[in-house]
């Protein structure tokens, strides 16, 4: 291979495929928080087209508006926007991991009661005082006798709380 070969353009595909994934980023701006989208650097002319995008109601001029906002999005380094976008898919996904946590040790406390409720403690050690340990026995039954008699679950949703509040504390470190 000479050096010639490397100088070569993309190809048409090529350009097409990174003009599709630069408007596919476009319009995952449109989706982020207000908060979320002024932490991006972003020229005026695209915050100002995402914005209108968000409020277009008429599918073609939705079309229409993403396809300006891919065009803009060509025009930029849009490196910064990717990791912002990201990191927030990554927070969510750390977000949906715990709560599922959260949800399998409560269906665990409930079926289980004491014993489960026992080794949550042992596995967040310092988080669980005597006085919530009772709490969360006493809520375990309560579900347990909602779950048994097909009662609304107020009991298991207090006690999902619970067990957020207590594990909260460590997931806001981690973040």
């Amino acid at each position: 291979m000479t050096d010639h070969d490397y100088d070569d353009p993309p190809s048409k595909s090529a350009r097409k495929r990174h003009s599709d994934d630069l408007q596919a980023l476009g319009e995952a701006l449109i989706e982020l928080s207000d908060n979320e989208l002024d932490a991006l650097p972003l020229p005026e002319n695209l915050r100002d087209a995402v914005l209108l995008a968000r409020r277009i109601t008429a599918h073609g001029g939705l079309y229409r508006q993403k396809q300006y906002i891919g065009k803009l999005m060509r025009k930029i380094d849009a490196e910064p926007i990717r990791a912002a976008i990201d990191a927030r898919l990554e927070r969510q996904r750390i977000e949906a991991m715990r709560f599922r946590r959260l949800e399998q040790w409560r269906d665990r406390i409930v079926r289980e009661g004491r014993p489960a409720v026992e080794q949550f403690a042992a596995d967040h050690p310092g988080k669980v005082d005597p006085a919530a340990l009772t709490d969360l026995v006493a809520l375990a039954e309560r579900a347990s006798r909602e779950h048994g008699e097909k009662l609304p679950l107020q009991a298991s949703r207090e006690l999902f709380r619970k067990l957020r509040e207590i594990v909260q504390p460590a997931a806001d470190a981690e973040g």
